[in-house]
């Protein structure tokens, strides 16, 4: 019996150091659960889409809240240019210089935007899913708990869903 237990031990160690030695793969983990975002509403997207929402679940699932804040904001940014990109309008969120608004700017923009029509509920969603990333990303002494993100699940579904699709993405 000890010498199983001292074998099983050696293994764990053997692993661990394996583990330490190597890292994670390159292009990172799959996230193990669908907590935030369903595959199914990214899949066959774009890959950086699909990676940035693996990135939101797993961020989640460890719960590091920031982080899933964070990359929720900017999955809303890309998103937005997703839409006035495929309409041909990018030129409507650019400054003079070419470069995109900052995300504020893109929301106002999407919002105002007569080339498509945006649900009430989307309408409502997108200024919150700003307001958490915004905190997370940029307010000292703010950190973002499990009870700031749960409350909106249901929005951030929604509004990627909804971009996705005005994007002609799904």
């Amino acid at each position: 019996m000890r010498n199983a237990r001292n074998l099983f031990e050696a293994a764990k160690a053997i692993q661990e150091e394996v583990t330490r030695q190597t890292g994670p793969p390159e292009e990172g983990l799959r996230a193990g659960t669908q907590s935030v975002i369903l595959n199914s509403v990214v899949r066959n997207t774009r890959g950086y889409i699909e990676s940035v929402s693996n990135q939101i679940n797993g961020a989640y699932e460890k719960g590091w809240y920031d982080a899933c804040a964070v990359m929720v904001r900017r999955l809303l940014e890309t998103l937005i240019i997703e839409c006035f990109e495929k309409h041909n309008i990018a030129g409507k969120i650019k400054n003079s210089a070419g470069d995109f608004f900052y995300l504020r700017d893109l929301i106002d923009r999407c919002l105002q935007e007569s080339s498509w029509n945006l649900s009430r509920n989307c309408k409502q969603a997108m200024p919150k899913l700003k307001d958490v990333g915004d905190k997370s990303a940029h307010s000292r002494r703010y950190n973002a708990h499990r009870g700031d993100i749960d409350p909106l699940l249901r929005d951030v579904r929604l509004v990627v869903q909804e971009l996705l699709y005005l994007a002609s993405l799904k």
